[in-house]
């Protein structure tokens, strides 16, 4: 674990651990509070959203939205769990009615939000997933805005690490 201003790097060590980082963070993002999500298949990507579902309060299982691009879930905000991975074309989101999750009062979840840059908002949480080991994931949650950088420091908090800075 180690941290720098606006941003926190963390290991998990299983798929339970980044489920409850995932938990930190659902519970520290505001309406609006926005997830760009990247790391090649099988980073875990799915798993931190998950818990970011619960918890912001879902109670079902989340479930990849791979072939449906957007399922919705609700708690104590909306969250939207989109997967822009058969996304080619960022156009293409525009029937999605993209800006009312992306810009919306919920939680917008984005896998592969690499994908569409120039859609993404200004103010959000970048996180960078990459396989450290067989079951460790290196999870680097980037604030890029005063928002955002609020939730950090209390997902953090929520999580048991000392906050990003």
């Amino acid at each position: 674990m180690a941290t720098r201003r606006g941003s926190l790097v963390i290991v998990t060590r299983s798929p339970g651990e980044t489920d409850r980082l995932g938990r930190a963070l659902g519970g520290a993002l505001p309406p609006g509070g926005f997830v760009a999500l990247t790391g090649e298949l099988g980073s875990g990507k799915t798993v931190l959203a998950q818990g970011i579902a619960a918890g912001s309060g879902y109670r079902g299982v989340a479930s990849s939205p791979t072939f449906v691009i957007v399922n919705e879930y609700e708690g104590r905000l909306p969250v939207y769990h989109v997967d822009l991975y058969r996304v080619s074309d960022p156009a293409s989101l525009e029937d999605l009615g993209y800006r009312e999750i992306f810009y919306g009062d919920g939680v917008a979840v984005v896998e592969w939000a690499d994908r569409v840059p120039s859609l993404l908002p200004g103010d959000r949480l970048d996180a960078a997933l990459e396989i450290a080991a067989t079951d460790a994931r290196r999870v680097t949650l980037t604030a890029t805005g005063p928002v955002h950088a609020a939730a950090l420091a209390d997902a953090a908090a929520r999580f048991g690490v000392e906050g990003s800075e």
